[in-house]
């Protein structure tokens, strides 16, 4: 009989479990542990509605603020867990306390990259995973501070786009050869490419920061295209999983923590979900996720898993993006072989690429073509093979895909 559910990591997924757990009837002890001072908050509006001061703090919470104690939920904050006990069935804190689990559920998400260039420990040089990084960056966004970001993904766009509207001169360096390499297809980073030099972005491709100068302070970023002059500094060069206390305690990981399509881990009595996990896809492969649909639909599922009724997880990924006025939603996993198709005209700032794989929608990148995008969710699970030609004809109504 479980008894106790411990949950490590009070973010999306950690959050989701609770109220999962609950809607399911459990009825047995819950805690919840996190090492920030918040209880579980969004992340996705740090680099765009919260960094621009268009949203504050209280808005960020998942839950109001009386959900956990009406959940019957203990909620331990500033609480750092460094280890598990598998055979005790105990983790330990650094505080020197303990907690027993029947079931333990690993959602520790992910901690950002870190620059290792020489300078990196000079201050101006800011990250952005949370909301003390965003309550400690958001003064230095005064009209004329020139601001270099590192990384031309999704955190590095969004953080360029808040800073330009505000006044800011803003620079983009990107190693790789186009922006959001990882995330979109090209025609998608053409397309933002431009937005962003229209709204007087500067972009820099393939170049890399080599060190950063300055005697206390970040003054300039030194790269193989040259000096940059900058006043801070904001690195947006990718996350890594949490996944130290798992692989301490002999769990399976590999790029995150191994879990299988249930969100159990190599333990029985261990699952994980969310941005700290490596997962089974629909597609086939093994995949490790940073979104917010993952760490809910994982959650979701690890919590019927822990209640002994597992479900398998066959969700369709999506992600989404906030630049300027212009929303980017993508579903599905697009692979390079896949056959693109383009439907409507990026130049009129509402369009489409749908990605065909085996005659089937894999994939679809959609920027303000609502339509567009949550039909594809539905095409994409349906799996059916799909005209490419009609596809591509606007005069065609979405819904008859249907």
């Amino acid at each position: 009989m479980t008894e106790r559910i411990v949950i490590l990591g009070a973010g999306q997924a950690g959050a989701q479990a609770v109220a999962s757990l609950r809607a399911e009837g459990y009825a047995g002890a819950i805690t919840l542990v996190g090492d920030e001072l918040f209880a579980p908050y969004q992340r996705p509006p740090l680099s765009k509605a919260y960094l621009a001061g268009d949203m504050v703090v209280e808005r960020l919470m998942l839950k109001p603020e009386n959900f956990y104690a009406e959940a019957a939920c203990e909620l331990r904050l500033k609480t750092q867990a460094t280890s598990i006990d598998r055979a005790a069935k105990t983790v330990h804190f650094a505080s020197g306390a303990a907690l027993g689990y029947d079931k333990l559920l690993l959602t520790t998400g992910a901690r950002v990259r870190h620059l290792s260039v020489p300078g990196a420990e000079l201050s101006g040089l800011y990250y952005l995973r949370g909301i003390a990084d965003v309550d400690a960056l958001r003064p230095h966004f005064q009209r004329g501070a020139r601001l270099v970001i590192v990384g031309g993904g999704y955190i590095g766009l969004e953080v360029a786009a808040v800073a330009v509207k505000r006044g800011l001169e803003v620079r983009v360096i990107e190693a790789a050869s186009r922006v959001m390499e990882r995330a979109v297809s090209p025609a998608l980073s053409d397309f933002y490419e431009k937005e962003h030099r229209d709204h007087g972005v500067r972009i820099m491709l393939g170049v890399k920061a080599q060190a950063l100068d300055g005697k206390e302070k970040v003054e300039a970023v030194t790269t193989n295209a040259g000096r940059i002059p900058a006043d801070f500094v904001v690195a947006g060069i990718g996350i890594v999983p949490n996944s130290e206390i798992a692989e301490q305690a002999g769990l399976a990981c590999d790029n995150g923590i191994v879990v299988d399509e249930f969100t159990r881990t190599s333990d029985p009595d261990i699952y994980a979900a969310g941005d700290c996990t490596n997962h089974p896809s629909r597609a086939g492969p093994r995949v490790r996720l940073e979104s917010v649909q993952n760490a809910i639909d994982q959650a979701k599922h690890a919590a019927l898993a822990m209640l002994d009724r597992p479900n398998p997880y066959r969700e369709v990924p999506w992600f989404w993006s906030d630049q300027y006025d212009l929303k980017l939603q993508i579903a599905g996993l697009m692979h390079p072989e896949d056959v693109a198709v383009l439907r409507g005209n990026p130049a009129a700032r509402k369009f489409a690429v749908f990605h065909l794989r085996n005659g089937a929608v894999a994939a679809v990148e959609a920027v303000n073509a609502t339509q567009e995008y949550i039909i594809g969710r539905r095409l994409i699970a349906d799996g059916r093979e799909i005209d490419a030609k009609r596809l591509a004809d606007i005069e065609v109504p979405m819904k008859s895909f249907l």
